[in-house]
């Protein structure tokens, strides 16, 4: 008897229930039709689901048809299923141009046809049981296509889990882990807020830290977990942001490939083990933010493109689903299904993992159609322009959806270019991102700061225009992964002069960074002071830390966070208009910028002096508002941090001398290439 791939919900229709058997009239393809299905079933070991007892309910295909399904990942997938008094696993997949649709896996050799997928409704969507599987079982869906006849076996697009890579298959799995972060999760809306301290360590999981004892191999989830703790924790760090974690192929792309939405990449662990390095973080006050891709996805075979023998996932049309840069498919935003399951991917990470933020990577790929395109290689939208609109749309519904379900997280927006409001709420017109990455203060900061000192009063603007729009979004500062790469050299690397001025560079820079408003962003290894750009097949070069210099960029970085946190007027008006004052931007001569930063109450403001040059400025002298001692607490140029300990000696007290305006002033001394922060005491 042949396998017929028909539609259950016909029987209803047309005269058959599967409890109740025929009622009417059936006519004689009725009749035929039911004996091709009930054959199909004996032969292959009764795979088909009646509809009420599908996990798929009338309401969740209504919303992911259109659009608005975030728990997608409780339906589609590999599920535990109880059917008929038989255990096994439920299994569905979106697939509209397939011809037939069956499961395939290591529990039949791999053999298509064996256990067949029927379709449910009208949906698109294939479903089938399969008997007496167990967690840990590799299987794929076996497609036919509507479309000349084209077969693929593709991982499942709701994995929870993958084989190691290179290999493809999806992997049965369940959730289940005891967390024990509950302390955590009260507190974390706090931790994380836009008048709360947030520093964050940006980390590529693989590259880390290695074990060259065992042929360099990485750590696992779990080895990470107490090792990374104790580092951040010894830096003072509050967040940890992973570089993405979800199932790509191709490890040189860091994660940025993405082939899987739902599934924690293998190469570290299981499930649990991420869980577990999470729950461990969250346990000691340290927070998760996950690095997502929903702006393109590779074309390896196996995964999302052409998936059922049709652009499903991508557009169709090279000008809108070919990324030119990464060589890359472009999601349809516009379709309302690939809506739902990546607005199911966002919110899956935040319940099953407990993740406290999510990182939007290459938002300026998707709202611009001429992204990296030249004349006629773009479609532009209805209008005639070249915002992409259904993109826009979808990171709004994101935002919305995410605050909506995790009011208690944050996201955050890798947004390179003007485009207004991104980090404002979506009902007064913005994308609703909580925090947008501002990418002009990074390049204008490693410009200038890369400039040999003696050209710098050229430049001063580079570091003084910021405040123009500082107030304009709620930023972060990031000194990333991307500024440490192919051949870009790394931070220390890309300073001017000798190794002292290189040393003393890096440190006025990272102080520059934490002296801003907005929260602060630093890739591993600039705690190090590390001297190779980053290679994702080497771990850091730990070794530094045997150098009193590379020891004290170490304890700097550690002091900035230690003063971060403990300074209100550094952190409490970081997304409010006016958190920072000018006292002076105009000394382009001495390369000199001094500036106070205020707290909410405007009692206890900080002052910041830089000196850009090599050259010891003794009695420079600064206006402020009160006439009190001012403690110096912090100095870059402290022989504690390898400095040549040129300072104040730890306070100065005011003359009642009007200078820059302020009725008050005192002279300091200004380090070479240093800065200076000081408090009332």
């Amino acid at each position: 008897m042949r396998n017929i791939q028909g539609n259950p919900a016909r029987w209803e229709v047309c005269g058959y229930n599967i409890n109740k058997g025929f009622y009417g009239a059936p006519s004689m393809g009725v009749m035929l039709d039911l004996l091709h299905m009930i054959g199909s079933l004996v032969e292959n070991n009764n795979t088909w689901i009646p509809p009420e007892k599908n996990l798929l309910g009338s309401l969740d295909l209504h919303l992911f048809n259109e659009g608005n399904h975030s728990r997608l990942y409780e339906k589609l997938g590999a599920h535990p299923f109880t059917l008929d008094n038989q255990t096994g696993f439920h299994f569905s997949v979106w697939a509209p141009s397939a011809q037939s649709v069956s499961v395939v896996g290591d529990f039949n050799n791999w053999e298509p046809g064996v256990h067949p997928m029927h379709l449910v409704g009208s949906s698109g969507i294939w479903a089938g049981f399969v008997p007496g599987l167990k967690n840990g079982d590799l299987y794929k869906f076996h497609i036919i296509s509507n479309h000349g006849g084209y077969q693929v076996a593709k991982s499942d697009p709701f994995a929870f889990a993958m084989e190691i890579a290179p290999r493809t298959a999806s992997a049965l799995c369940n959730l289940s882990y005891a967390w024990n972060d509950s302390a955590w999760m009260v507190e974390r809306r706090n931790k994380i807020a836009h008048n709360a301290p947030v520093s964050i360590y940006e980390l590529h999981l693989g590259s880390w830290k290695r074990v060259p004892e065992e042929g360099n191999r990485w750590l696992t989830y779990r080895e990470l977990a107490p090792q990374l703790t104790e580092h951040m924790l010894k830096l003072g760090f509050t967040h940890l942001e992973i570089l993405p974690i979800t199932e790509h192929p191709f490890y040189g792309s860091w994660g940025y490939q993405t082939s899987n939405y739902f599934a924690p990449t293998s190469r570290y662990g299981s499930p649990q083990d991420l869980m577990f390095l999470i729950d461990y973080l969250h346990q000691n006050g340290l927070g998760v933010i996950l690095d997502w891709v929903p702006s393109h996805f590779p074309n390896d075979q196996h995964g999302l493109a052409y998936f059922d023998g049709s652009h499903l996932f991508e557009h169709a049309d090279p000008k809108q689903g070919f990324h030119p840069d990464w060589k890359s498919c472009i999601f349809n935003f516009g379709r309302h299904e690939v809506r739902s399951f990546l607005l199911s991917s966002a919110c899956f990470w935040l319940e099953h993992y407990h993740i406290d933020g999510i990182r939007v990577d290459a938002v300026a790929s998707m709202i611009y159609l001429n992204y990296s395109r030249n004349e006629g290689e773009w479609i532009p939208n209805q209008y005639g322009g070249n915002e992409n609109i259904e993109a826009t749309s979808f990171l709004r519904k994101f935002n919305e959806e995410v605050y909506s379900r995790f009011p208690d997280v944050q996201t955050f927006a890798e947004e390179s270019t003007s485009w207004p409001m991104v980090s404002r709420p979506t009902h007064s017109g913005g994308l609703g991102f909580g925090y947008k990455w501002d990418m002009g203060w990074m390049h204008d900061s490693l410009r200038y700061t890369a400039r040999d000192p003696i050209h710098r009063k050229w430049h001063q603007n580079e570091l003084s225009f910021r405040m123009l729009y500082c107030d304009q979004e709620n930023f972060i500062l990031p000194l990333s992964h991307d500024e440490v790469v192919h051949g870009k050299g790394s931070l220390l690397n890309k300073m001017p002069g000798d190794y002292w001025q290189k040393l003393a560079n890096l440190r006025l820079l990272l102080a520059w960074q934490y002296s801003q408003p907005g929260k602060k962003l630093i890739f591993m290894g600039a705690e190090l002071g590390v001297w190779a750009e980053w290679n994702h097949d080497s771990s850091l070069d730990w070794n530094l830390l045997n150098s009193p210099e590379h020891r004290g960029i170490e304890k700097f970085v550690a002091d900035l966070n230690h003063m971060y946190k403990n300074q209100p007027g550094l952190y409490e008006k970081d997304c409010e208009p006016f958190g920072l004052e000018w006292i002076d931007c105009s000394d382009h001569e001495g390369s000199v910028f001094a500036f106070l930063r205020w707290d909410l109450d405007g009692t206890k403001p900080v002052l910041a002096v830089f000196n850009f040059t090599p050259l010891v400025k003794d009695g420079y002298r600064v206006g402020v508002p009160f006439g009190e001692t001012w403690l110096e607490i912090l100095n870059s140029d402290s022989p504690y941090y390898g400095g040549g300990g040129k300072g104040n000696q730890g306070r100065k007290q005011t003359q009642e001398m009007s200078w820059h305006n302020r009725p008050y002033s005192m002279e300091l001394t200004l380090p070479p290439l240093g800065a200076v922060f000081l408090t009332l005491e």
